[in-house]
């Protein structure tokens, strides 16, 4: 089973980009993030029309996830449990009826900048909501995915510059620490298992020749309880994606389990 997890940065904007990519990767499981649509905007019949059992959930202009799925969807969650206050649309999960099913949860981690401030508040909070939830999910001893964009850079190896990064939200110590924190209730990081090479990114900025530089970070990542992580084969990261016709300004990352 192949489960992708890409930030597509507007899903109307971009939608011959995305399903060029979905035809590229031709992936059993993807999360997206970023769709910046409302729910019922999302453009489900052309996803469909890629053999994709689709989920969403958005909200307008910002923000936003959604799973598709070539097995049928189950169980479906949208919102973030436990953290019903939040208005933002940052967390997707149901249940993947393949014949080994996997939970598959899909999130849009917030950003965090400027940090200190609310903003970077929000982040740790929001992180925190998460690592009580995989907890709870833990427990059923199931074969577990939650990937999505973090807006975590783990290591120093996984930014092009690690003191241009330094003060920022995505790599500060308190950032990297709640990720750990998140990974030792016994997630394993698929890259980090199966590859963990540095200086290999998921995302370049618009702005600065970044990507024509390879200034980039990796900040998406798939978390896998025992269970899943037991079952991986492989990760890669699609950066062919990054030099299509308007790009997003991040690529999808996949993860192989077997079946």
């Amino acid at each position: 089973m192949k489960i992708a997890t890409w930030n597509v940065n507007s899903i109307k904007a971009r939608l011959p980009t995305v399903i060029e990519v979905l035809k590229a990767i031709d992936c059993d499981v993807i999360c997206l993030q970023e769709i910046k649509c409302e729910t019922d905007a999302f453009p489900y019949l052309e996803i469909e029309e890629l053999g994709y059992n689709v989920e969403a959930h958005g909200q307008k202009s910002y923000n936003g996830v959604a799973m598709l799925s070539r097995f049928p969807l189950e169980d479906v969650v949208r919102g973030l449990p436990g953290n019903e206050e939040d208005e933002q649309a940052r967390y997707i999960e149901a249940l993947v009826l393949a014949d080994n099913p996997v939970r598959v949860g899909g999130l849009y981690l917030p950003n965090g900048n400027p940090a200190p401030g609310p903003k970077y508040d929000y982040k740790l909070d929001w992180m925190g909501h998460l690592k009580t939830h995989a907890a709870t999910l833990m427990q059923a001893e199931e074969s577990i995915v939650l990937c999505g964009d973090y807006n975590i850079i783990p290591r120093a190896e996984d930014c092009w510059e690690e003191t241009v990064w330094a003060d920022d939200a995505l790599a500060l110590p308190q950032s990297r620490a709640a990720f750990r924190r998140l990974k030792n209730l016994g997630l394993t990081e698929a890259f980090e298992a199966a590859d963990n090479r540095g200086h290999e990114y998921t995302f370049w900025d618009y702005q600065g020749g970044a990507w024509q530089k390879d200034h980039g970070i990796r900040i998406d990542h798939h978390l896998l309880s025992p269970q899943a992580a037991d079952r991986l084969e492989s990760v890669e990261i699609y950066r062919k994606a990054r030099g299509l016709e308007k790009p997003s300004d991040h690529v999808p990352v996949i993860a192989t389990l077997r079946d």
